[in-house]
């Protein structure tokens, strides 16, 4: 979750791709469409295990648009897949 966080506020498509899920991935994220976020920071709030291949993490990450604040609050959903762990979805919490 924090290697994800990492790679959108740094801009790092190809990164945030190859850890997406491939039956959920999408073909491109186009994050250097406008308008540009700033992101602020990362919360874990918190992660459970449903098994050992998938679980659970919920996170809220604060960010910016020009001068307007933001922020997104999210349970999402992991699945390891080959010793590895991938983004699957997520569900937005308000």
């Amino acid at each position: 979750m924090r290697s994800r966080y990492v790679a959108y506020a740094l801009g790092l498509e190809p990164y945030l791709l190859e850890t997406w899920h491939a039956s959920t991935r999408p073909a491109s994220l186009d994050l250097d469409k406008e308008p540009k976020l700033r992101w602020l920071g990362l919360s874990i709030k918190s992660h459970a295990l449903q098994d050992e291949d998938h679980a659970t993490v919920e996170f809220v990450a604060r960010y910016k648009i020009d001068s307007r604040a933001y922020r997104l609050h999210e349970n999402s959903r992991f699945v390891r897949d080959d010793a590895r762990w991938f983004y699957v979805d997520g569900e937005i919490r308000k």
